[in-house]
């Protein structure tokens, strides 16, 4: 029977204790000290997680001083220690060393290796008890996974192989079936807000029970529009650190998201013509953009917004002024604009359709990804479009934790623990 090793991959032990504790609940085998929980905690978390009776991985990803961080992880209690197999052959050496030394085992990280056959002979040469398959964090962002590596690795070694790397609950058989030992979970229990249940449904898929979920998974290029309509425009801005954002961009509408690519065009204060000619122009599912001057003159109005909304169009933001805003909230086609005025321009032609343009702000181009809601507008360059809607879900899955310890009865401040992270002067 395969185990499942529970990644406590946070940065508070309160928080990773009631979790591990939640998890035991669920079924879990073995508890995992992750790298930021190490970090930020030291060696005095891996004593609490012991007082769990589990068998307990010090995930050091040690790359140098191995006696050094072996002893460490042993002396608090660790029963495995997880190394980088990018360490020296003599700093790996050291480690085996030291692990029998203290009677712990070692698992080995292939994360960075590129010849995976001879590293792995060779780690089986040096003594070390596991192999691990791992997809980083950052890399499932891009969409990458540990699948397909898995079953190279478990046809060349006789060792136990794990496998870690964005496993929940519909990817737990799959990872079974292809031969892994151990199945390292981590973002799809620590961020359920039911810790129990989510272990619990990742067992029976372990088990061979066939689970769908939409919860905690990576979303690939053509399943952009699904990933950006499930999140908000603050969850995609915290992912983009802080970047995105339109400044001075108002929803006409209220209660409104907004999805699509961007159809950009430029033209001059009240000149109206190639607002309108575009909505001929655009894709159905795409968001009009322009950039109208300074906003004392509407390019846009009720009869635009019915003609792009017959169209299919998604939505349009416009950094510059718009009329007839009572008709285009009946309408409901999601508007987002600078100003309202009554006056309207004259369609005189100047400006284009499909250059490169700023709108509240942000440089937007054709094809970008332009997301709207309550909050406002934020722009997602079409290059790093899959890697940012995968870390606003993560953003949002980490809330969705947060939350429910929230109304279990702490507050945001302690379950941060925003007092320890001050820097003190």
């Amino acid at each position: 029977m395969a185990i499942l090793q529970v990644a406590l991959d946070l940065i508070n032990a309160h928080r990773a204790i009631q979790i591990a504790k939640e998890a035991i609940e669920g079924g879990a085998d073995w508890l995992e000290a992750g790298t930021p929980l190490i970090k930020a905690e030291g060696m005095e978390i891996i004593r609490k997680l012991r007082k769990f009776g589990k068998k307990i991985v010090a995930d050091m990803k040690t790359i140098d001083v191995g006696a050094v961080e072996a002893e460490m992880a042993a002396k608090a209690g660790a029963d495995v220690i997880c190394i980088l197999g990018l360490a020296s052959d003599s700093t790996i050496k050291e480690v085996v060393k030291a692990a029998r030394r203290y009677g712990m085992e070692v698992m080995v990280d292939l994360m960075g290796i590129e010849d995976v056959e001879e590293r792995v002979k060779k780690l089986e040469e040096m003594g070390i008890d596991y192999i691990c398959i791992h997809t980083s964090i950052d890399e499932q962002m891009l969409g990458k996974n540990p699948f397909d590596l898995l079953e190279k690795v478990v046809k060349i070694t006789k060792l136990p192989v794990a496998i870690a790397g964005g496993i929940n609950a519909e990817t737990a058989k799959k990872a079974v079936e292809r031969g892994a030992s151990i199945v390292i979970v981590g973002g799809a229990i620590i961020k359920a807000e039911n810790v129990k249940e989510a272990t619990e449904m990742i067992k029976k898929a372990m088990k061979g029970a066939k689970i769908k979920t939409e919860l905690f998974k990576k979303y690939g290029e053509e399943e952009l529009c699904e990933a950006f309509s499930k999140v908000s425009t603050c969850n995609i801005c915290d992912a983009m650190h802080n970047k995105g954002a339109m400044r001075g961009i108002k929803a006409i509408l209220e209660n409104c998201h907004m999805v699509g690519r961007a159809l950009t065009v430029k033209t001059m204060d009240g000149d109206w013509a190639k607002a309108v000619e575009a909505i001929d122009e655009a894709e159905k599912g795409e968001v009009i953009v322009i950039q109208a001057g300074e906003g004392k003159q509407a390019v846009w109005g009720e009869l635009a917004t019915l003609s792009a909304y017959k169209k299919g169009i998604a939505g349009v933001v416009i950094d510059g002024a718009i009329r007839d805003v009572h008709i285009i909230r009946e309408i409901g086609l999601p508007v987002f604009a600078k100003n309202v005025v009554a006056e309207a321009g004259e369609p005189k032609g100047y400006g284009e359709i499909g250059c490169e343009i700023i709108c509240g702000g942000q440089v937007v181009r054709k094809g970008d990804w332009i997301i709207g809601d309550d909050n406002g507008v934020v722009v997602v360059p079409k290059e790093i479009a899959q890697e940012i809607a995968n870390r606003a879900i993560n953003v949002m899955e980490k809330e969705n934790r947060v939350r429910e310890e929230i109304r279990r009865g702490s507050s945001l401040g302690k379950v941060l623990d925003l007092y320890k992270w001050e820097v003190k002067k």
